[in-house]
Parts: structure tokens; sequence; C-alpha cells
């Protein structure tokens, strides 16, 4: 839960609050922080209020995204910090094609844990 820079708050089009995310998966904002604290989500402190917010496209139909949770963790055992899972998950990658995080919303996890795994932070 860290401030990020403007480069990787560039390449993330869009931002949910913490009460926002627990509204669209019914659940306690509690629950929420809980997710942030296990590290099924990436949460940083943004805007003129450095409220906690979550990407928006981490969140799909009412649910994380399918790939998600294991891409992070892949990412955090391979020495990632937050912002540069964020970037590398922000930033168009010509073999997938597409952002990481795209891929993700398309089903396509495991093309994505394939790169995932072999990166050097």
């Amino acid at each position: 839960m860290t401030e990020i820079d403007a480069k990787i708050d560039a390449l993330i089009p869009a931002w949910l609050s913490l009460p926002d995310i627990a509204e669209m998966l019914g659940v306690e904002v509690t629950r929420v922080r809980q997710l942030v604290k296990e590290g099924q989500l990436i949460a940083v402190r943004r805007g003129e209020d450095k409220a906690l917010q979550v990407p928006a496209d981490f969140i799909g139909e009412g649910k994380v995204i399918k790939g998600l949770v294991g891409t992070l963790t892949t990412l955090r055992d391979k020495g990632f910090t937050d912002e540069a899972m964020l970037e590398w998950l922000f930033t168009s990658d010509s073999t997938l094609p597409g952002t990481p995080t795209q891929a993700l919303r398309e089903n396509r996890g495991t093309e994505v844990k394939r790169r995932a795994q072999v990166l050097v932070a």
C-alpha cells in the first residue's frame, strides 16, 4: 500500500475506491481491506485525499478477475514491488498481445502466468 508515481498512474485507465469494490463484490469494506492485506489485490494511495484505490480492471463480474491472485503471488515471489507489479500488469506486451491485465480479463491467465514465471525483478 504505497503511493505511486505518475508513470504508473498514467498506465492505469481507471481506479476504484475500497468502498466501491466492496459494493461490487457484495462484501464489507473490511473484507476488501483483508484482500489487500493478503496480497490478493494491490491498493495504492492516490488523489488529494490519499485514499486507497485499486485498478478498476482487477474487478470483473462481481469478483476479482480470474488468475490475478496467482499472478500477483508469482510476481511477489520473484521480488516485485507493488509498483513494479502494476507497471508490468498494465504495460502492453506484443507477445500476448495487449497488457497482462487485458489477457487475464479475457481468460488467458495461463499465458500471463507463463510470462510472469520467467521474469526477473
